[in-house]
């Protein structure tokens, strides 16, 4: 691949134009031929990312990358919804990953060839985030949110919190310039009371929503100690005060270490359990179907009561 244009697209997020390409040398005929042999990949008329890059990138990184390259093409345009989410690094879900919004001087909606062009709004406070621009963190959210529907938005909201990338004051003002006195108005505000910074995983989010939709209380991130006041661990989510809820977001106990940290883990649902806490660990496959989950710690709690019954019986 040409030297120069590695270097162009390397410094510029792994992306490059047609336009570019041609200025340093490297013309359609030659672009085809890198398509062929993958060392570019076009993701949008004149719009290219790094074969490379490409490669190695998961869903997500790879619409991070469909946005800077196609903002690439197209001057004062700003990335918005779940496109501008992935350029602050945001985790999404719910929500396409192959089509890049962007907000601009349209009068409504257009879709076309995985672009989403959204009527640029009034007031619009631009950032740079991963080197183009975009929306801001709490306008972002609340805009996929409206769109997409209370997971789509909570999800990388919790993330968002977490990190400080944004607050609940910030993310009241932009629900007020997005949705004013619209209907949305309320599910928007709905976001927000569910909404929590102490969420350690998109897992742990979608976790604890479907629990708190069932009338269930949770907690996250809860430090639980013994009776001596000794630490025994800190636990993902804990439900009416009685069950643990712990998410398994990927393997992680191959290899000696990997043998060691189930050791670990053991001896600590054990302690747990021997303090009177019931266990429930939740897998994204759990998390397909919600109700299966509601349903676990549903007889875990009912355990927990029993339980209790029978050493007030005794």
């Amino acid at each position: 691949m040409d030297a120069r244009l590695l270097a162009w697209a390397a410094a510029r997020g792994a992306v490059f134009t047609s336009a570019r390409a041609a200025a340093l040398g490297v013309d359609d005929s030659a672009l085809r031929r890198l398509r062929r042999r993958g060392e570019v990949v076009r993701v949008r008329r004149d719009a290219y990312v790094l074969g490379s890059a490409w490669g190695e990138a998961g869903p997500e990184e790879r619409l991070a990358l469909r946005t800077r390259a196609v903002l690439a093409t197209r001057g004062d345009d700003v990335a918005s919804h779940q496109a501008a989410l992935a350029l602050h690094r945001l985790p999404l879900h719910g929500v396409p990953l192959d089509v890049v919004d962007v907000l601009t001087e349209v009068d409504r909606v257009r879709t076309a060839s995985g672009l989403r062009r959204n009527p640029r709004p009034e007031g619009l406070v631009v950032v740079v985030a991963d080197g183009y621009r975009c929306a801001g963190v709490a306008q972002a959210v609340v805009a996929t949110a409206r769109r997409d529907g209370m997971t789509a938005g909570l999800v990388p909201l919790d993330a968002a919190l977490h990190r400080g990338a944004t607050t609940l004051p910030e993310l009241e003002r932009a629900m007020e310039a997005v949705a004013g006195d619209s209907p949305d108005r309320r599910r928007l505000a709905d976001l927000l009371v569910r909404a929590d910074g102490a969420a350690e995983s998109p897992g742990e989010t979608l976790t604890r929503l479907a629990l708190v939709d069932q009338g269930l209380s949770v907690r996250s991130q809860v430090v639980l100690h013994d009776h001596d006041g000794a630490p025994v661990g800190r636990v993902d989510l804990l439900v009416e005060g009685r069950v643990v809820v712990e998410f398994d977001g990927a393997v992680k106990y191959a290899g000696a270490d990997g043998r060691e940290a189930l050791v670990r883990e053991k001896r600590r649902e054990d302690a747990l359990r021997a303090m009177g806490y019931e266990v429930v660990r939740v897998t994204w496959a759990d998390l397909t179907h919600p109700e299966v989950v509601v349903a676990l710690v549903r007889r875990a709690l009912a355990r927990s009561a029993a339980r209790g019954r029978e050493v007030a019986v005794s």
